[in-house]
């Protein structure tokens, strides 16, 4: 029977339950290492964090002094408690951990604190704000600065790029020890984690993605831990089996949360107005205007004049469509995507008979010169994105439209 035993001890103030940030350690044996993290990452928190925190560290079934030295920890600093829990696991401390947690944000790091303090803020605020679900620490993003041998760091990669061959992921780091979570959020996927172990974070971020909720990535400093205990063989073959597992469970579909299982405290998106819209909506056209009559003036030799426009307008209407999707009416993820191109593309039809009956008229009255027919296909495009913009706000977009879909 798992036994969690928990200090709390604050000889200034009680334990705050309704701190901003509950940031937990979690340890196995790491007596050597443990007090100068903590002090040093009190010390942080005290003189440089803005907002309210408490720190857990949670020890899981270590047999040295760890957990002597973390009560000692609990009742000497402020902000600081201890828990304790009889079975091994990273996974399981976490998972205790957080569930318990009365903070609004929740968020682990590794007790060599090898990821630079700083990334912490940038890593809750957007949890804190209401802009994401959850939040990770990424080494791999351009302007991550990683101090790592090489033979970890060719792990890494292959085994991220091996999460999106199999899983599709669209994270880019699953094992950096710095992430966060909004604990309504938590409260929904921890029951659903099966893993106690290393790979509780690949399978917590997959069925994060899988459902649509939003992740944001913060490229952080870190720095190796030469001392590291991870048994990277036994590890990886950990991994694997995770992999294959989360494989099999999305397939038979026993990954998705129930809709109304997901927290609806806040919007789901920013309401954008009608006039924001038209701005976004006639800037992405002009873009695609220049691009529409590259395109032509390249395929008219080859294609000849109406199958040139035809062409030309596909590919500007899909790419048109991604752009207004996402930026001029805030939509992203998977949610809906089908229908949206499928009737995007319906409407753009308008534009695509109005130029091809330019066209037909310019050759009719002996007017095909390629400039003339440029800036007359130019005026056509401008007078069908009228109708287009209304076919998209209250056709395409309308059923989801004030509803900012999670990532």
């Amino acid at each position: 029977m798992q036994r969690t035993t928990t200090v709390l001890s604050f000889p200034d103030s009680p334990l705050r339950p309704t701190a901003t940030v509950e940031i937990v350690v979690p340890v196995f044996n790491e007596e050597q290492n443990l007090e100068a993290s903590i002090r040093r990452l009190h010390a942080y928190l005290t003189e440089r964090f803005p907002l309210t925190w408490v720190v857990t560290i949670a020890d899981n079934a270590s047999t040295d002094r760890t957990w002597s030295v973390a009560c000692g920890l609990a009742y000497e600093l402020d902000g600081v408690r201890a828990s304790h829990l009889d079975q091994k696991g990273r996974g399981r401390a976490l998972r205790g951990a957080w569930s318990a947690s009365t903070a609004e944000v929740v968020a682990y790091m590794d007790v060599d604190l090898s990821t630079d303090l700083d990334a912490l803020l940038p890593l809750v605020a957007p949890l804190v704000s209401g802009h994401s679900d959850l939040a990770i620490g990424t080494r791999l993003a351009p302007h991550a600065h990683v101090v790592r041998g090489p033979k970890r760091e060719a792990i890494s990669r292959t085994y991220n790029l091996l999460l999106k061959a199999t899983l599709r992921a669209g994270f880019s780091d699953a094992q950096c020890g710095f992430k966060a979570m909004r604990q309504d959020v938590a409260l929904v996927l921890l029951p659903m984690v099966e893993d106690q172990g290393w790979f509780f974070d690949t399978e917590l971020l997959v069925l994060a993605e899988h459902n649509g909720l939003r992740i944001h990535e913060v490229p952080v400093d870190w720095v190796d831990d030469p001392d590291s205990r991870v048994d990277v063989v036994a590890t990886a073959k950990a991994d694997l089996q995770g992999i294959w597992r989360m494989v099999r469970r999305i397939a038979a579909g026993r990954a998705t949360v129930a809709p109304t299982s997901l927290p609806e405290h806040r919007p789901r998106n920013v309401e954008i107005s009608t006039g924001s819209q038209l701005v976004r909506f006639a800037s992405i056209g002009a873009v695609s205007t220049v691009v529409f009559a590259a395109l032509f003036a390249l395929l008219i030799g080859p294609l000849g004049v109406f199958l040139a426009d035809v062409v030309a307008l596909g590919v500007c209407a899909v790419a048109n469509t991604a752009a207004n999707r996402r930026l001029t009416f805030a939509l992203r993820g998977r949610d809906e995507r089908r229908r949206h191109y499928s009737t995007a593309l319906t409407v753009a039809l308008i534009p695509l008979v109005m130029t091809l009956a330019m066209l037909a008229l310019l050759g009719a009255i002996s007017m095909d010169s390629l400039p003339v027919q440029l800036v007359a296909l130019t005026v056509t495009n401008g007078v069908a994105a009228l109708a287009r913009f209304t076919a998209l706000r209250r056709w395409v977009f309308r059923p989801v439209l004030h509803v900012e879909a999670r990532r």
